[in-house]
């Protein structure tokens, strides 16, 4: 990374990161993203999703800023931000993210694809329980799982909507993928699996007509699916840069221990 990176600003709607957008584009100019070297990230982590949808194809590392409801992807923004940010930038230390591809069919016999940097998640649409098989690598796991959902996430997402749902916390760079279910109602007490990064996974809703499910990747929705498969990228990685003290890794090791 050059001493001096160039540095594109993107910035969430809210109030206090527009405020902070214009202050830093005064002191250090602003590049398009695609010619910047270090994408800066304000506003929270659905802010931070956002930006690597839009722009993690162009392979620039992301620094983020915390001027959202959510931060765990991001650093804490400071008052001194401004001044001190390519200091922060340079010293960073990385995490390398790599996301999840979604493929799904729908009942009109449409397929969608989709990115997901935290989790793919399966969910009822109306008052009737899903009924889902899983199948892993085109072997049948679990003939019937009748719940509210299930979700597929990664080690980064691991903290999020997975661990809310009682998953376990996956460490970075585990290449592991945590397989949670929503509300199990039989196998009442399945508690989900831990599969190698390379498993593909396939959930075939079982009766789409009378229970219909949608699929999420991140804040990506399709609705009246009737498949979904989904397994770890091949190509796409992205870097997230973290202060040293602030690192990704140790939060999330540290999420394990709150009482």
């Amino acid at each position: 990374m050059p001493a001096s990176p160039r540095l594109s600003f993107l910035a969430s709607p809210a109030d206090e990161a527009q405020k902070a957008l214009a202050h830093l584009v005064e002191v250090h100019g602003q590049c398009e993203p695609e010619a910047a070297d270090v994408l800066v990230a304000l506003g929270g982590d659905g802010f931070m999703l956002q930006t690597l949808h839009r722009h993690g194809g162009l392979g620039k590392p992301v620094f983020g800023m915390k001027l959202g409801t959510v931060g765990f992807l991001m650093n804490h923004h400071r008052d001194d931000a401004a001044e001190g940010l390519i200091q922060r930038i340079t010293s960073a230390e990385p995490a390398v993210l790599r996301p999840l591809e979604m493929v799904a069919q729908t009942e009109s016999g449409a397929s969608v694809g989709s990115l997901a940097y935290n989790e793919v998640s399966l969910l009822r649409q109306t008052r009737q329980a899903a009924h889902v098989a899983i199948d892993l690598n085109g072997k049948p796991r679990l003939d019937e799982l009748i719940c509210d959902g299930v979700l597929v996430a990664t080690p980064a997402g691991s903290t999020a909507y997975n661990y809310s749902a009682h998953g376990p916390i996956l460490p970075l760079g585990s290449r592991i993928m945590a397989l949670t279910p929503l509300a199990p109602f039989r196998p009442r007490r399945w508690r989900g699996a831990l599969l190698k990064a390379d498993t593909e996974v396939r959930f075939r809703v079982l009766d789409p007509y009378k229970r219909p499910v949608s699929v999420t990747a991140d804040s990506h929705e399709v609705r009246d699916v009737v498949e979904v498969t989904i397994r770890e990228s091949g190509e796409r990685t992205v870097t997230l840069l973290f202060d040293p003290e602030h690192n990704l890794e140790e939060r999330m090791l540290s999420e394990q221990f709150v009482v």
